[in-house]
């Protein structure tokens, strides 16, 4: 039997769209159907005869059970929870029946004003099957009690409650983690096929079994004991049906008396709509899911002809390449200009040509001879076990796309972006997410792909969170589920609750509020509390990022990497265009320092013009200052150019991979000489990365003739712990505040502080704000990190003492494992805040 239901304003207001909502849980309707109130009282009404089901614990927010079955929340103001309750004052407790119109919260309009995201209250239709708005009264001003929606449908109330048997048992929760929303949903879809009425109770609070928000506001846990009623014709069979499915563990089953195997958890986590990836960018997006699903492009195998395919493969490859050429000349990004001159590199590379030509001549198609070449290109990069390198296979199948695209006139269609969106897909390629709208993009999360790809460096760039490696089980998430996206915590929550959508949106909230501040105080020094001066620096590859990095309120460069210079290039850059580039460099930074690391080529980055014998391991082979003393007309000619352009400004030369005291040695000889050549007066300080577990051991010996050091953190850690910091599968377990490396970087400090030199970290450590203090502690004394994280970091140090960051750094090398030290360091945080 269908029924009307009017639901009148439960404040005086303005009423408008819940899409006008300024919060996408609401806007985008994730939590259901609705309207919103802009409001000018203070008194919170019940917008129809209903039942108190849960009033939330911080009090600004409340569930309604309405007549047929209809679940109704009202959340008074926009990340109102932070308020912990302040303000508000309830006026009904759950389980109680309240009239239209009559009050339930009251609150301070004032306090929420000058303290709240915003008063708008959504008036959300959270649990509304049967139900049909047939009528919206928005756009206009309200008062208590007025109508503001129309619905029809439901189950009628005089059906509500039937006549039968009333039936009871008792159950204990086998839900590792609980009733949480997507059991309840099961539990809610399961009782609604039955006419009894059932419900659930706990502690003397019994609840309906056909609504999931009720259900989850019981709030029960693995272990916890509950009673299950039924009344109603079918009362045994409802009451046996609800019981099964709840002890059956719905998939996320956990023993009462032990822990589950570690596989067993996994399989929780996954069946509670929690997928766990590698942090590709980091930071926390909520969003809806956009599926990108990248469609095979048909090629037929016989050609047309010898003459005809070639001439087709020539035409497709020189217009792939004139449009990558025009893309690369009016991209002002330089991460993005670095990308598009990679995909040059490979659409002008002549074996490649070659080898599809060769197909040609065997009778083959130009689309078919393109796609076999790159395939057994691609296939030669994968087989070099270096995760890194296999990385590059996706510029690779890029490129083989462009190609395609252009052989057979296939349009690429990109999907429909909402704003917001998290863009999910099997894998990505770069020029995929070069061609979609930044702006409309969260984040993304791909089941394929790994941390250190351009697809992972774009999404960097774009200040989107990033996750890879999530898994097979990511394509089975629907093209419009709500989504969680914490990629520094590596994971991915489909579909979830209320409860966690608001904490995520507070969390949101709160980093806006503290960036926003970071940003406005930027261009100050970082002093700590007891009066130490920390600089904090940037790291830069060309001179736009120079520039933008003195705009973000970067102290100077402690790592200007030269590789930009030499990569994706058939020739090396001759001493004039190195001089050219690095006074550019010195220029952008306006006389701040620049610390600029020698060429750091080799194992993962390779230059053509620099063959190599194959490596085993290139991570332990001939790379940085190694290949520099084994090419000496390499490292004189990059000397002569920094040393041509230093009168642009404060710069010093640091080598990368040292081992030896006498690498060392070998460089100053050569920067020496170079100087006596130029008759430069004066000469750069020369320092030495630290990034071998060896150059940590020797750090006394090397501060005796080095004038300073800088900590490699990503090259340290992996060599520390034996682990390729580009493999997906040891991601999670490489981490620089593991005991291990916090004991090198000590033992580093330790020895600068032998010859009184200072000390910096250029990895990504220093972006870290767990390891601010612990390094600070250990006695480095400057910082260096991604332009786009120093505002905040300066923010940081100003609320540190330096006093209790050694005492906190002496901790944390007790402890047993990085957990153990991230535990110590989420603490530490906490009490400073």
């Amino acid at each position: 039997m269908s029924a009307e239901l009017i639901l009148v304003s439960p404040l005086d207001g303005w009423c408008a769209p819940l899409a006008e909502t300024p919060d996408p849980v609401f806007a985008e309707a994730m939590l259901g159907d609705g309207v919103a109130i802009e409001p000018t009282g203070s008194m919170l009404h019940a917008p129809c005869d209903a039942v108190v089901v849960n009033v939330h614990a911080a009090r600004h927010a409340i569930t309604l059970r309405a007549p047929g079955g209809l679940e109704l929340l009202l959340h008074i103001g926009l990340e109102t929870v932070g308020l912990g309750g302040e303000g508000f004052v309830v006026h009904v407790a759950d389980g109680q029946s309240v009239r239209q119109g009559a009050p339930l919260i009251s609150f301070d309009l004032d306090l929420l004003a000058g303290r709240a995201r915003s008063l708008i209250t959504p008036v959300v239709l959270t649990g509304a099957e049967g139900f049909a708005i047939t009528g919206r009264f928005t756009g206009r001003a309200v008062r208590a009690g007025e109508p503001i929606l129309q619905l029809s449908g439901g189950r009628s109330a005089a059906g509500s409650l039937t006549s039968g048997p009333q039936l009871s048992r008792q159950l204990r929760v086998p839900l590792a983690h609980g009733l949480h929303a997507r059991p309840a949903a099961r539990v809610a879809d399961c009782a609604k096929g039955f006419a009894a009425e059932v419900a659930l109770g706990r502690a003397g609070r019994s609840v309906s079994a056909r609504s999931p928000v009720a259900l989850m506001s019981l709030g029960l846990r693995h272990g916890d004991e509950a009673t299950l009623t039924a009344a109603g014709p079918d009362a045994e069979a409802a009451l046996a049906a609800v019981a099964a499915l709840i002890e059956s563990g719905m998939g996320e089953a956990k023993p009462f008396a032990a822990t589950p195997a570690p596989a067993a958890a996994a399989a929780e986590i996954l069946s509670s709509g929690v997928l766990r990836g590698v942090t590709a960018a980091p930071g926390l997006a909520i969003g809806r899911a956009a599926r990108l699903v990248r469609r095979e492009i048909a090629v037929v195998e016989a050609g047309q002809g010898v003459a005809r395919e070639q001439a087709a493969l020539g035409a497709a490859l020189g217009a792939v390449a004139a449009e990558i050429s025009a893309a690369a000349a009016g991209e002002t990004n330089p991460t993005r200009r670095a990308i598009l001159a990679a995909h040059a590199g490979f659409a002008g590379d002549p074996e490649l040509a070659a080898q599809a030509e060769r197909l040609i001549g065997e009778g083959k198609s130009a689309a078919f001879a393109w796609r076999a070449a790159v395939n057994g290109f691609a296939e030669a990069l994968r087989s070099l076990g270096d995760p890194r390198i296999a990385e590059r296979v996706d510029d690779l199948m890029d490129l083989e796309r462009r190609v395609l695209v252009a052989l057979t006139g296939e349009v690429e269609a990109g999907p429909q972006l909402a704003e917001g969106s998290i863009l999910l897909a099997d894998d990505l390629l770069p020029s995929q997410l070069m061609g979609l709208e930044a702006g409309r993009i969260a984040g993304l999360c791909t089941a394929r792909g790994g941390p250190t790809s351009h697809v992972a460096i774009l999404a960097a760039a774009m200040g989107a969170p990033a996750l890879v490696a999530a898994g097979p089980d990511l394509l089975a998430v629907p093209h419009g589920a709500p989504l969680i996206l914490d990629a520094d915590a590596g994971l991915l929550t489909v579909g979830p609750d209320a409860k966690a959508l608001e904490a995520a949106q507070l969390r949101l909230a709160t980093r806006a509020e503290r960036r926003s501040a970071a940003r406005a105080s930027a261009a100050g020094r970082a002093v700590t509390r007891d009066g130490v001066d920390v600089p904090v620096l940037a790291n830069v590859g060309a001179a736009a990022e120079a520039r933008a990095a003195a705009a973000a309120g970067a102290d100077g460069c402690g790592l200007l990497r030269t590789e930009f210079l030499f990569l994706d290039r058939d020739v090396p850059p001759d001493e004039d265009e190195q001089a050219a580039q690095y006074r550019a460099v010195l220029e952008g930074l306006a006389g701040r320092p620049v610390v600029i690391r020698l060429l750091d080529i080799g194992g993962d980055k390779a230059a053509p013009y620099l063959p190599q014998a194959d490596e085993e391991n290139p991570a332990l082979g001939v790379r940085g200052v190694r290949l520099l003393l084994r090419r000496p007309q390499l490292l004189q000619a990059q000397l002569r150019a920094i040393l041509r352009a230093a009168d642009a400004g404060a710069c010093s030369i640091m080598i990368p991979m040292v081992a030896r005291l006498g690498e060392l040695r070998a460089v100053r000889a050569a920067l020496e000489e170079v100087g006596r050549d130029l008759g430069a007066r004066t000469l750069p300080d020369l320092g030495v990365m630290i990034e071998t577990p060896a150059a940590a051991m020797i750090a006394t010996q090397l501060a005796a003739e080095a004038d300073f050091f800088s900590i490699g953190t990503n090259d340290l850690t992996q060599y520390g712990l034996a682990m390729d910091r580009g493999e997906p599968d040891l991601a999670a377990e490489i981490d620089g505040l593991d005991p291990a490396v916090l004991g090198l970087i000590a033992a580093t400090c330790r020895g600068a502080a032998s010859g009184a030199r200072p000390v910096s970290v250029c990895g990504g450590l220093a972006a870290d704000p767990a390891a601010v203090p612990i390094l600070l502690g250990l006695g480095v004394q400057r910082l260096s990190m991604i332009a786009g994280a120093v505002p905040e970091a300066k923010a940081q140090i100003r609320g540190l003492d330096l006093a209790a960051c050694r005492a906190h750094a002496a901790e944390a090398l007790r402890q047993p494992d990085r957990e153990a030290v991230r535990a110590l360091a989420d603490t530490f945080r906490n009490g400073a805040a």
